[in-house]
């Protein structure tokens, strides 16, 4: 499974300072990144050591730690690069949904299908991001809690310029909203992709919108699959 990276750096990240933001993207760290998150979600960080990260990525222990200080900060840089990537692919879906004269609520149900495609082709990657949501004594937790803050501003800004023209009610809360709309793709996704695999993206997806048309929307017909 492969989870593209965003350009970040610095010391603070366990990257050199002054590093090149493409250094985030080699093979190398792409490979590192599929390896962890796999083993992680298959055994759990504990128990997943360097030693089986590198042989599963193909490359020499010290390699390891020449991308990353430490097991921890090459998670966090897992879950911060992940959670990134799907926040950009939610704002790309919401700007094309609106560029072809769609609506804010049209935009939303954009951003569903987007989060659905993104957790179909990651679905280890959530799962860990979902399960991390729940612990909070985890050093990383402060990069966990900003991440999931940029991820659901997505969400919110969508939201706000709907209740600006005029498309949702002044008393919605946003925040709260945004809160559920991206718990409800992601459990619904989870469960989708555990209990339910017969289902096509298109069926979970229609059936997310009708929520949406229903709930925030407050329209009585779902957009066609």
């Amino acid at each position: 499974m492969s989870v593209p990276q965003v350009s970040r750096g610095g010391a603070g990240d366990g990257t050199a300072p002054g590093a090149s933001p493409g250094a985030r993207r080699t093979p190398t760290r792409r490979r590192l990144f599929d390896a962890a998150v796999t083993l992680i979600a298959e055994q759990g960080f504990s128990a997943t050591t360097v030693d089986e990260i590198a042989d599963r990525a193909g490359v020499a222990k010290g390699t390891v730690y020449y991308n990353f200080a430490s097991k921890n900060v090459l998670y966090e840089e897992l879950l911060r690069d992940g959670i990134d990537l799907l926040a950009d692919s939610l704002r790309r879906a919401a700007d094309s949904a609106t560029a072809r004269g769609g609506t804010r609520i049209d935009a939303l149900d954009a951003m569903i299908r987007a989060g659905l495609d993104f957790i179909a082709c990651s679905p280890a990657l959530i799962q860990l991001y979902v399960a991390e949501l729940w612990r909070t004594n985890r050093t990383w937790r402060a990069t966990l809690t900003s991440v999931r803050g940029r991820a659901q501003s997505v969400v919110e800004a969508v939201l706000r310029e709907a209740v600006e023209a005029g498309e949702l009610s002044g008393e919605l809360d946003i925040p709260l909203t945004a809160s559920a709309l991206l718990g409800m793709v992601l459990v619904a996704a989870l469960d989708w992709q555990s209990f339910q695999p017969d289902r096509s993206v298109e069926e979970v997806h229609a059936a997310l919108s009708r929520l949406l048309q229903g709930r925030v929307g407050g329209g009585g017909q779902a957009p066609p699959a």
